[in-house]
């Protein structure tokens, strides 16, 4: 068993690869909760794939991870595994990302029984005819939601303004037409291609002790590595953006803007990358910058921006997002924010400060066993080392900054989507 500590937050993480291939990861607290997520390297962009023993490229439609997530709680004795749980008093859910898949449950009580039934449903998929077909109608109501939804809006316009042929571009969920495709087959071929031990991750976070439940763990494990090669494939995205400005109406109170940059070619360590990233928007937009507080006394804005840098084995990229009824206003101040502090370089106190907050945030993410517990898996799918990030920390200096400012706040690669309220 491998043993990551970190001095600077206290944490240990122990970590053993299953010779099935599966990686486990337990993170030991002092808390009575404790928290399971089992997680496959398989989200929305995986759409296209050749399996060794075959010739023909498998094409899926979109939104079938998200829709075999929906039917892995289906189990052939006729209980549907998420129910079970919540009659045990655990909290249990599965969301579907871009690049992968996670099923999940917290509790304070009732572990064992709740790891039984986790283990037992995803290990054991149970797709018939009749199950796929009835989940559809349910699959068509989330997806309307999702369309009626303002933040899911702009950030979907955004993206396909920034790409072109990214499978990024693909709704998680889905659109009618495409669910229409799915079927059962389908479904226990992506399951028995990528809800494979090698492709998978587990992270349990919470009062444990990790050589025991590792053992816990071990036999309850009956997958088996996948005896085929897969080799998947993704469409070569252009560097150019699509267009730079998109915008739409809804029954929204305040229009919605975003802000994105395309990412076409890290330059530096993704992880430094990614704290320089968070610095900046602080150091830019954040409650103490002249920024925010210009337009907040001018009554432009309520709340700061929101900045995030979202990246995977296939894309990268920088949103900006805010509200405000002055939208031609605040995409001028936003963009005059960032060429300023590009032309004038950064002030060493302004970037401290901000760094010093946003290390406070990053400690704070470790307090909360479900959002670290997320973050480790989303990182190990990025190959990244969560811990790695408070290594680096320290390594991240004003200078650095700059040049992330420089290289990725580019005009030619900007993207600006809006959503308006419905005009009278």
């Amino acid at each position: 068993m491998q043993i990551i500590e970190n001095s600077k937050i206290k944490e240990k993480l122990y970590i053993e690869k299953l010779s099935n291939g599966l990686t486990i990861m337990v993170l030991p607290k002092k808390t009575r909760k404790k928290y399971v997520i089992w997680s496959a390297n398989f989200g929305s962009i995986d759409n296209k794939f050749y399996v060794s023993e075959e010739s023909e490229l498998t094409v899926l439609p979109d939104g079938i991870a998200h829709y075999l997530e929906h039917k892995l709680f289906e189990q052939k004795n006729g209980k549907n595994s998420l129910d079970v749980l919540t009659s045990m008093g655990v909290d249990a859910n599965a969301y579907t990302t871009n690049d992968h898949t996670a099923f999940l449950f917290e509790c304070t009580d009732n572990f064992d029984n709740a790891l039984d039934e986790f283990m037992n449903y995803v290990q054991n998929p149970y797709f018939t005819d009749e199950n796929v077909d009835k989940e559809r109608g349910i699959i068509e109501q989330e997806i309307m939601m999702y369309d009626d939804d303002p933040s899911w809006s702009l950030y979907i316009n955004a993206l396909k303004c920034m790409y072109k042929d990214n499978e990024i571009n693909i709704d998680v969920a889905g659109t009618k037409q495409t669910i229409a495709e799915i079927n059962k087959e389908k479904l226990y071929k992506i399951y028995d291609s990528f809800y494979r031990p090698e492709n998978m991750v587990m992270v349990l976070a919470g009062d444990f002790e990790p050589e025991r439940i590792l053992e816990k763990i071990k036999s309850k494990i009956t997958l088996n590595p996948n005896k085929n090669d897969i080799k998947r494939v993704y469409s070569k995205e252009q560097e150019d953006i699509v267009q730079g400005y998109i915008k739409k109406e809804m029954d929204i109170s305040m229009p919605c803007i975003l802000i994105g940059y395309k990412v076409n070619d890290i330059k530096e360590n993704k992880i430094r990358e990614h704290i320089a990233i968070e610095i900046l928007g602080n150091l830019l937009f954040g409650k103490t910058s002249k920024f925010f507080e210009k337009l907040y006394e001018a009554g432009k804005i309520i709340s700061e921006p929101v900045i995030n840098y979202e990246f995977s084995k296939t894309y990268a990229h920088v949103l900006i997002q805010v509200q405000s009824d002055y939208v031609d206003d605040m995409v001028k101040a936003i963009e005059e924010r960032i060429e300023e502090v590009k032309r004038n370089g950064i002030n060493e106190k302004d970037f401290e400060g901000s760094k010093k907050k946003v290390y406070g945030e990053f400690v704070k993410d470790y307090n909360e066993i479900s959002t670290i517990s997320t973050i480790l898996v989303a990182d190990y799918f990025k190959n990244i080392n969560s811990f790695d990030y408070f290594e680096d920390f320290s390594t991240v200096n004003k200078e650095l900054a700059e040049r992330v400012l420089k290289n990725i706040f580019l005009e030619n690669r900007k993207v600006v989507s809006i959503v308006n309220p419905i005009e009278d």
